[in-house]
This record gives structure tokens, C-alpha cells and sequence, in this order.
């Protein structure tokens, strides 16, 4: 009989481009000999980590799922609130459907779980971002407190906080454990060191690499506990990315010329006050709130237009809704390959990414840019007892991915969703 469980482990910020090096790696080329393969996942817009993994969790676009950023419009914020709350989404998860199921669950650092009621064994990734939190306690209230505490005092000596790669060594160590100790029915991982060593060295730089090693030594690790648990033997695996990156040479900050032309007002400390207009960014793709109900794309680009060089394209409200991005939006901006946005005002309007200031965030790579750049795609492999390891797929989307991961579980979604399941991977083709 086969065994229903899953195991799905997210590698951030890995794309089709990386394959080619990956598999070269000895865990990753194992892992090939026996997965299906889709070379090219197309990502939602904009691709950010919050918005990709709920929209892998639920099989729907952000304008339906409801996280449609990393953080909630808050302009008076210099550090908004993420989306680190299950509640925020508006569709079911693959977690509320294996729950609601019977199967049991978990989530090691997956976006968007905290205080889900449907996961079990919960580590949710979030991080203090107010001068009077601490990071163990909004960890604890946001995940499984008993099975957060066991496996921190097991494996606390990993890590320093939240910084790569001792994360991921944590992680690693919390999956491995949760493999031999709880066997869980689905078990959903992420591994972020490869998406923060990109945005501080760039793209194909020799730390990217590195961090990929790093991955693969820690998916060696993650096969050896399922080796040596006889009721993951048979169980089904995936490996997938959720966006890729970017090289940056240039931020840009474009609520300047916003507030330049009376859209925005600013407090002393040069924080957004108020706004009829305002430029909340998604990194290399940018939403434009409007509170003005005669404002105009004319208008829009009148203002922008010092920094015209730096924007690829302006999708209005109904281009943005059709691409599955927040239907509340007046606009999109996407920035050309090289550029990413920026929503404060307190630095520069352009400001080049390779300088080094201490206490300034700077990013060598980027993403949150559209699905339809040019080299952007992403990855998914599958392995299992279902799964015909001959095929090889051109292409599939990021949406696609829940629906399936529920059918290889026998289970799906109590509503019609945006994706669907990828039927061409199962060795029956029903």
C-alpha cells in the first residue's frame, strides 16, 4: 500500500538557472535520478517570498488568496507588519485540507503560518520588528509553543537569531528531528540562505554558489532521516523554488517625486505622514495606492518622469488584477532588470546598490519583478510512488503546485482554485 506522506521543501530564491550547477551537486543529482522535472515554474507577481509561498500553499493568485505583499500597506511605517498570520489568508491551504483530512501536520519557517490553527507542529517564520519585542517571544506566540521550546533547546546552539546560514543549519537540525520524532503526514520546509546571500553578493556571485552547496549538503542530511524512517520510505518529496533574482545595480525611491508634487506629506524625521498617492514597493515591482479618485495614469507618468529610465513598464488597475496582483491597487511599476524600488524617503531618490554604509540595507539581488522577465522562472522536482520520474515538463506555474501536492495525498481543495493539478507528472494520467 502507499504511503501518503509528503514532505516539500522550499528552496528560496532557486531558479531554472541554477539547475545546471545544482545537479552537478551529489544530493541534488541523487534526488534527479528519481524526480520528475519542471524546468520552468512561472512565479506570481509581484514575486515575493509571502505572496509565492501562499499562493503555492492554496493553488491561487495573491488577488484571491489575499497576501498580495510581504508587508501590509502601513506608509507611517518605516518597518511594516509582515503577512506572518495564517488568518490573513482568504483560501484554503494544503495545510487546512490535510487537517480537515485527518492527516497530521507541520511547517518549519513556511511564510504566512503563524497561529494556523491546521499545523500541528509549527516553527513560524517571523522576526521582532519593534524596538520593545523579542525575538524568542514573538516566535513562540506565533508558533506550536511545546514543539517550538523542544526543538530550540535541542538545537538552539545552531543558531544566532534569524542570520543565514546559521538559520538553515537550524532548520536542517529541526527537520531531521521532526522526521524521526513526530512523522508527520505533510511536512512543508524553508530554506532561505540561497535568497539572503543573493541579496548581499548578487546573483551568480561565488557566495551564491556557496549557498548552494550549503543546500545541498543540508537535502543530504534531510535523505539520510528519511533513509532511517521506515514510514517515509515510500513517501512522496519535492523540491522547488518560488522565485528567482536579479542582479541590482541601482535603488530607486520614487515617493519623492510624489511628495514633490503634493501627494505626500512628511513628518520632521522625513516619514510619510499622510498620502493621496503613494509608492509602496515590492521590490523590483512597485504598487501605486491612490486616494484621489481623479488621479490619472497621465498624471502618474508626468510625475515619474525624471526616473522614466528606470521603469520597464506601468500596468494600471485592470492590467494588475488580470496578472493576479492586489485588485486594490491603482497601478503597478515594473522596474527594468538592474533597478528595484524602494517606498522610503530618507535616502536618495537613486542611490547605487554596491556602495557598503553600515546600518543601510542595500540589495545586490533582487526579485518581486513580473513573471514575464526575460531568464526569471523557477523549479520544481518531484519523486515518489505516484510519480513518473521520466518526465520532464517545459513549464508549469507556481499555482500549480498545491493542487498537485493534494492529489498526491489523495485529497483537493474544497474550491476551484487558479492552478491546477499537474496530471502529466503521475505515472497514471487520470
Amino acid at each position: 500500500m502507499t504511503n501518503n506522506k509528503l514532505i516539500v521543501i522550499s528552496l528560496d530564491a532557486f531558479g531554472s538557472a541554477d539547475l545546471d550547477y545544482a545537479l552537478s551537486l551529489p544530493n541534488f543529482k541523487r534526488f534527479r535520478q528519481s524526480a520528475a522535472l519542471v524546468k520552468s515554474v512561472e512565479t506570481v507577481y509581484p514575486s515575493l517570498t509571502y505572496m509565492c509561498h501562499t499562493s503555492i500553499a492554496t493553488g491561487n493568485y495573491p488577488n484571491k488568496h489575499g497576501v498580495i505583499n510581504n508587508t501590509h500597506l502601513q506608509s507611517h511605517r518605516e518597518s511594516p507588519d509582515w503577512y506572518w498570520y495564517s488568518k490573513e489568508i482568504k483560501t484554503a491551504s494544503m495545510f487546512d485540507v490535510a487537517k480537515d483530512n485527518g492527516l497530521s501536520t507541520a511547517a518549519i519557517l513556511w511564510p504566512v503560518t503563524g497561529r494556523s490553527p491546521s499545523i500541528d507542529y509549527n516553527i513560524a517564520e517571523i522576526f521582532a520588528n519593534r524596538k520593545w519585542q523579542s525575538q524568542s517571544l514573538v516566535s513562540l506566540y506565533a508558533s506550536s509553543s511545546k514543539y517550538l521550546l523542544e526543538k530550540n533547546q535541542k538545537f538552539k546552539h545552531l543558531r544566532q537569531g534569524i542570520k543565514q546560514p546559521e538559520l538553515d543549519h537550524f532548520v536542517t537540525a529541526v527537520t531531521v528531528d521532526t522526521i524521526k520524532k513526530e512523522q508527520p503526514d505533510l511536512l512543508a520546509v524553508h530554506l532561505v540562505d540561497l535568497d539572503s546571500t543573493r541579496h548581499d553578493n548578487g546573483v551568480q556571485s561565488e557566495e551564491a554558489k556557496a549557498a548552494i552547496r550549503r543546500m545541498d549538503s543540508h537535502l543530504g542530511e534531510i535523505f539520510q532521516a528519511i533513509e532511517e524512517t521506515p514510514s517515509y520510505r515510500d513517501c512522496h518529496m519535492v523540491l522547488l523554488g518560488d522565485h528567482y533574482q536579479i542582479d541590482t545595480h541601482t535603488v530607486v525611491r520614487p515617493n519623492h517625486l510624489l511628495r514633490d508634487a503634493g501627494y505626500l506629506t512628511v513628518n520632521k524625521k522625513q516619514e510619510i505622514a499622510d498620502y493621496q498617492v503613494y509608492l509602496k514597493a515590492a521590490d523590483g515591482s512597485a504598487y501605486i495606492y491612490s486616494k484621489d479618485p481623479d488621479f490619472t495614469i497621465d498624471q502618474l507618468q508626468a510625475i515619474l518622469a525624471p526616473i522614466q529610465s528606470t521603469i520597464e513598464r506601468i500596468y494600471d488597475h485592470n492590467q494588475a488584477q488580470a496578472m493576479g496582483a492586489d485588485d486594490q491597487c491603482f497601478a503597478i511599476l515594473e522596474a527594468k532588470a538592474g533597478y528595484y524600488f524602494d517606498s522610503s524617503i530618507q535616502r536618495p531618490i537613486l542611490e547605487d546598490t554596491n556602495k557598503t554604509i553600515p546600518g543601510v540595507k542595500l540589495l545586490r539581488g533582487s526579485h518581486g519583478y513580473s513573471p514575464q522577465k526575460a531568464d526569471y522562472t523557477t523549479m520544481m522536482m518531484v519523486a515518489g510512488p505516484k510519480i513518473d520520474q521520466e518526465v520532464e515538463l517545459i513549464e508549469a506555474r507556481l499555482v500549480d503546485e498545491g493542487p498537485t501536492f493534494l492529489a498526491l495525498l489523495n485529497l483537493a481543495f474544497p474550491q476551484p482554485t487558479d492552478g491546477r493539478v499537474l496530471t502529466e507528472l503521475f505515472k497514471s494520467k487520470g
